[in-house]
């Protein structure tokens, strides 16, 4: 852990002004030496991952297709063990792969390789701070990921290439030594919080700057982060609107619009924006190499139990038949006395 940060300045104020120039030219000086950075779901919405409560586009508002007795059961231990079905369903769309990082967690792997992050705290569980190359004993993941997995009875871990195999195909993956459910190390409503998570909280007051980007700051613990900074330490809000206390400090700097567009002001600034786009540009194709490297189901696998009208009917009948696609086309109305379009001698 760094030592507590001392600063030169005087004892009421750090940065001279509450603008992001004066922010850039604070990162640049030498009493910036340890910088945490807190994300929330607002980082990854320009990666096309949803966030959890907006109101008509966040995760939870989009659940109904997965007949779930209300949206936030989908991550509850105990509906999980009843019908891991509609996590397993959701987890496919969400799997790390699939998205590319942002802007802003380039910014972050800048700031690791420029050796000025200290902790880069993310309640996210898509991994796209690992996929930008921040380094992994820099990351923690408040509410975990999909970076491990395990059985939730005995707690062997699972290998991840079969658990990738198995989210990506919606095949529910069962413990190896006892054939309990397996999940990743997500944290679900009514399990405790990783240890690393909690063993990191004290190093907040060690931070010289404190960035906060992308979170409602409404999750605790995660929220109360914010306010263990030391009243020397200032704080910079990245994001959408003003959240918790924050602008309460007279070295709180609110920095509103979308993250991407105000992280690159910032590294303009700072005199980084070809080092940031330069970081962005490698992470192009990774998410497609990653999708395309995952084994697909075996071609002989079989749903139905047969290839005629009675083994329809009885899947139909079944548990595992609960969403049906219809798709009709004019022919469908030619017994309502409704031509067809092409038919050669009938059609219209």
């Amino acid at each position: 852990m760094p030592p507590p940060r001392k600063t030169t300045r005087s004892s009421f104020r750090v940065l001279k002004g509450n603008d992001i120039q004066a922010v850039a030219e604070y990162i640049k000086s030498k009493d910036c030496r340890n910088i945490i950075v807190m994300l929330g779901a607002g980082v990854s919405t320009s990666a096309g991952i949803p966030d959890f409560r907006s109101p008509k586009t966040g995760l939870y508002a989009n659940l109904a297709r997965l007949n779930l007795p209300y949206p936030e059961a989908v991550f509850e231990i105990n509906f999980f063990r009843q019908n891991p079905v509609p996590f397993y369903t959701l987890a496919q769309e969400l799997y790390p792969g699939k998205y590319r990082p942002t802007l802003t967690h380039s910014f972050i792997r800048l700031l690791a390789s420029k050796q000025l992050l200290q902790t880069c705290f993310t309640q996210n569980i898509d991994t796209l701070e690992r996929r930008a190359g921040v380094p992994d004993h820099k990351v923690i993941e408040a509410h975990g990921s999909f970076a491990s997995q395990r059985c939730i009875d005995c707690h062997a871990s699972y290998d991840g290439l079969k658990m990738k195999e198995n989210i990506l195909n919606k095949d529910i993956a069962f413990c190896e030594k006892c054939r309990g459910l397996v999940k990743p190390d997500i944290v679900f409503f009514g399990e405790s919080l990783p240890d690393k998570f909690i063993h990191a909280i004290p190093s907040v007051k060690m931070a010289d700057l404190l960035l906060i980007i992308g979170t409602s700051l409404t999750v605790h613990p995660f929220a109360s982060l914010a306010g263990l900074a030391e009243p020397l330490c200032p704080r910079v809000l990245i994001n959408l609107e003003k959240v918790g206390d924050l602008g309460h400090r007279p070295d709180d700097v609110l920095l509103l619009g979308k993250c991407d567009e105000v992280v690159k002001d910032l590294c303009r600034e700072l005199g980084w924006e070809e080092e940031l786009m330069n970081l962005w540009a490698e992470t192009e194709m990774k998410e497609v190499e990653a999708i395309n490297a995952v084994p697909k189901a075996p071609a002989t696998s079989r749903i139905l139990k047969g290839n005629d009208i009675k083994a329809v009917a009885e899947y139909m009948k079944s548990k595992d038949c609960r969403n049906v696609i219809v798709m009709l086309g004019a022919g469908a109305s030619a017994s309502a006395g409704i031509p067809d379009y092409r038919s050669p001698e009938t059609g219209a």
